[in-house]
């Protein structure tokens, strides 16, 4: 799971580095990077009730927050890690339909991805 994360949400394998030099730090960053992702799914998976400060930061918590009070009809109605994780893979694509399986690891990706951008985007606009 761990490495499909590297190789799939990366894209490890399009990465045309010419430098070994280059190739390590690349290889670096993206094991950080999937590693988190990695372990905001496991830990949601083992502990569904955990506080959301366990494993995401305030700017996550926050954002995710806001886009939350923007609805209609709010979905976060316990701050749980489970409710939040949910939030997140919805914003990476998963439909949470009732036979759905639990959220991956490739859907978290595409959801922190863009869960950064609304944060760095509401930061920069806030303040």
């Amino acid at each position: 799971m761990f490495h499909k994360a590297m190789k799939s949400g990366c894209r490890a394998e399009e990465a045309r580095l010419e430098t070994a030099e280059r190739l390590a730090k690349f290889l670096a960053l993206i094991a950080v990077v999937s590693w988190r992702i990695f372990f905001i799914t496991m830990s949601e998976r083992a502990k569904p009730d955990a506080a959301p400060d366990s494993v995401l930061t305030f700017a996550e918590i926050t954002a995710l927050d806001r886009i939350d009070a923007s609805r209609t009809r709010p979905r976060l109605q316990r701050p749980t890690l489970a409710a939040y994780l949910l939030q997140i893979a919805m914003l990476g694509g998963y439909l949470a339909r009732n036979h759905d399986p639990p959220p991956g690891n490739m859907v978290v990706w595409r959801g922190m991805t863009r869960l950064h951008d609304i944060a760095f985007g509401s930061s920069r606009r806030y303040g």
